[in-house]
Formats: C-alpha cells, structure tokens, sequence
C-alpha cells in the first residue's frame, strides 16, 4: 500500500509540476538520433558526482516495485518500503525520500543504467568511473580526470578535480598523467593537509624555497625533456604550489556559512555535499562526494545482512542533503549550470539472502541526474515488476559517461591520446538525446 505526501506537501508538488510530463510520457529513447544536425551540448559548467559505493538497492530507493517480505521463512521478494508520490505525476520513489519527492521536477531518473560486472565491488566501481574494462595496455582515465584534461579549472587557485573520501586508483588520471589526478580529502573542515604550509616557514622563507624551487624544475624539464613521469612530477608540483594558497584554503571554511543553512544539510554527509557547492562555486568542475559513512547502519550502502535493517537511516540522510544542495544550487542560481548524478557500482536484487540483507545486482539500477542545464521531469528506462531486469530502453554506462560530457559541453566522440595512440573518450558511448534541448 503507498503512502502519499500530506496535502500541503502535494499541493506543492501539484503545483511545480503542471508542465512536467507524466511517467509514461517521459520514458526517453537512450541514444541520440543518428540524423540529428548538430552534436549534443549542455550548459553544464561543472558536476558533482554523489557516490553510493557499495551498492544502492534501486528499489528501496528510486524505482520502487511492490513491498516485499524479509522475515525468516516467508522471503517474498520487493521493495523494503512504501512508496510516494512526487512532483512529477505518475512517478513514484521511496517513502524515505520526501524531500526528493517534491523537488523531482529538476531532475530525471535513470532506471535502467545496466553492466556487466556483479561480484567485485572494485571492478564495478572502476566501470562506473572509467566507463570501459580494465586492459593489459591501456589504463583508462576516470570520468573526474577526463572533465579535468577537458575543462581545467576556472580559476588556477582551485583544482580542478577533488574527490571527498579516500583514494582510490579507478578515480585515476590514467594515461592523461598526474596533472588530471585528484586532490582527495578526508576531514573536510581543515582541507588538504599535504598543502599546508608549516608554521616555521614564514612567507619569506616560502619565497626563496618557490625560486629555487623553480629552476630546479626549469633544469630537468630541459633535461628530461619527453620523459613523461618527469614532466607528470614536476607538473604535480606546480599544481600544489598553486594550490597552496589563501583561496583554496579559504573554501574549507565552512563555519563562515549561516549556522541555518549549515543545519539545513544534516550530518558529515551533508557538510561535504555543502562544501561541493563552495567548490564549484570557486570554480573547481568536478567533485566527486563520497557517501560511505558505514557505521550509520554498520554496511552502507552494501546491504547484507544486518546492514539492511537500518537502510532507511543513510536513504533519510540522503534525502535530507541531496535536498539542501539543490535548494542551495537553485536559489544561487548555479543548479543550470551545475550537473548533479547520483551514482553507485550496482543494485541490489529483489530477493533477501539468509541474513534478510541483498546481494549484487547490475543488469539494472538507477541513476539520477539533476540541474545542468538539462530537461527534467522525467524517468529513462522501464524496469520489470521486481525491479530485477531492464523492460526498455537499457543505458549503458558509455552513454551515461557520454551523457554527463555532453551536458558539460564536452564532445563524447572525441579522442584523446595515449602517447600516439587515439583513445576515444568513450566507449562507443551515445548522449541520452531527449535531455539536451
């Protein structure tokens, strides 16, 4: 039985929503149209890349299918929970995602992202980011690296590229070099400590060390010159020295944002969610914001066993600060020109193991888009009864990476090099064309 939004909550989602299309209407051919006359561009300037890594369950969360059973003996496969009407009419999503509810009008939901890799979290994390299979002669940058090489940042005091949670090898630059790799932070108060200048080294003494410093690298570029980890070391080098300074570390700042808002965004999760927006704000393109706080409900997002039982807590959580970021987007007038994905490695199957958790699913789960310029009020993709297959209109994650470069204005047919060897940035990858205007 679904449960509805209290009157006042649907008279607003009534309301934001009178030109949005209904669900069936809103289903989207996955690619573009071949005989289409000029390429795909979005107005996306930057994107924040939610990650739900571990797994999140699609329908206990934005495709949700009829209520299933976990307890001992009965195992009736579904949902965990009821469902709840939305802005967009005809689409349904979690009862533990209110706040979504009512703000799915600026977005899409991919329902029927699907690959190949089920059993290794790394390797499904690694497609995710790389868009491709790992290869004995190429190392494939990540999405994050590519936006980097493609865009660098708007302003040379930021990086281009950060990535809030710990580092990781498939959100790498790959063949693009160590210039295009991530800054990555774990306390998102304090910032990057590598950057930090110790207390003992005044100003003057940071200016003779930047000279001599400087010819230093001047002499082993002309020395080594065409030897690509030198160039990539010293290139690392420059780029921290530029980060190093007084902008950058004022982003960290959080405590200069009005205690309400700060409040508005909820727990960790959400003190990195508002902290994406004072980086794009600065002028960083892409940040990728971990969400992999475990001990909510002692898994996350990999619900076996136990870890479901208190799935709801990181979904509420979720709710709570994906909210807070596109209310905050919007009324700074950055949600058009800032691309918001919801992403994760897989899904989780309809059944419940032994534990009453889930295993691994990823022939078919969700991924939502929102802001960026793109059209909104809709859901791609139709998924069976359960949740547990694509129906129609299967993505792949090519066209999901080219979708995301496409809104950012970047050509997904392009090809980059590695060495001499053309790369193209996708794998055979196609924009979801009825996103794009």
């Amino acid at each position: 039985m679904k449960k509805k939004l209290p009157r006042r909550e649907l008279l607003r989602a009534s309301a934001v929503s009178a030109v949005a299309l209904s669900a069936a209407d809103a289903v989207a051919r996955p690619v573009t149209d071949e005989s289409a006359q000029k390429p795909l561009r979005g107005k996306a300037q930057s994107c924040i890349f939610i990650w739900l890594g571990g797994g999140a369950c699609q329908i206990d969360t934005w495709d949700p299918k009829v209520i299933g059973d976990p307890t001992q003996g009965k195992k009736k496969p579904g949902s965990a929970y009821p469902a709840i009407e939305t802005a967009v009419p005809g689409v349904q999503i979690c009862e533990h995602l209110p706040k979504m509810a009512y703000r799915l009008d600026r977005g899409t939901i991919i329902r029927t992202v699907t690959h190949d890799v089920i059993d290794e979290h790394a390797a499904a994390t690694n497609r995710m980011h790389s868009g491709r299979a790992p290869t004995g002669t190429i190392v494939y940058p990540s999405i994050g690296s590519v936006v980097s090489h493609e865009l660098g940042s708007a302003s040379g005091e930021v990086p281009s590229y950060i990535v809030m949670g710990y580092p990781s090898s498939t959100r790498g630059p790959g063949f693009l070099g160590a210039k295009h790799n991530y800054i990555y932070l774990i306390d998102t108060e304090s910032g990057p400590e590598g950057l930090r200048r110790a207390d003992d080294v005044t100003p003057d003494r940071l200016d003779r060390r930047a000279r001599l410093l400087t010819q230093m690298r001047n002499d082993y570029r002309r020395r080594f010159s065409g030897f690509r980890r030198v160039e990539d070391y010293v290139d690392a080098g420059v780029t921290g020295d530029q980060l190093a300074g007084p902008k950058f570390a004022g982003v960290f700042d959080l405590r200069s944002e009005n205690p309400e808002l700060r409040s508005t965004y909820g727990g960790e999760f959400g003190q990195r969610c508002l902290l994406a927006r004072r980086l794009v704000e600065s002028g960083t393109r892409f940040i990728e914001v971990s969400f992999n706080l475990n001990f909510i409900n002692g898994t996350g997002w990999d619900t076996h066993n136990e870890g479901q039982q208190n799935q709801h807590l990181l979904i509420r959580e979720l709710d709570q600060a994906l909210a807070a970021l596109i209310d905050d987007l919007e009324a700074r007038k950055l949600l058009d020109t800032t691309l918001v994905v919801v992403a994760t490695e897989f899904g989780r199957p309809p059944e419940f193991d032994g534990g009453g958790g889930r295993g691994h699913q990823s022939k078919a789960f969700s991924v939502p888009l929102f802001g960026g310029g793109l059209k909104s009020g809709m859901v791609i993709g139709q998924t069976d009864e359960l949740g547990a297959s694509v129906v129609s209109d299967p993505v792949s994650v090519p066209d999901l990476h080219a979708t995301i470069y496409a809104a950012l204005g970047i050509d997904p047919s392009k090809e980059l090099y590695d060495g001499d060897r053309p790369v193209p940035i996708t794998d055979h990858g196609r924009p979801l064309s009825v996103l794009f205007t």
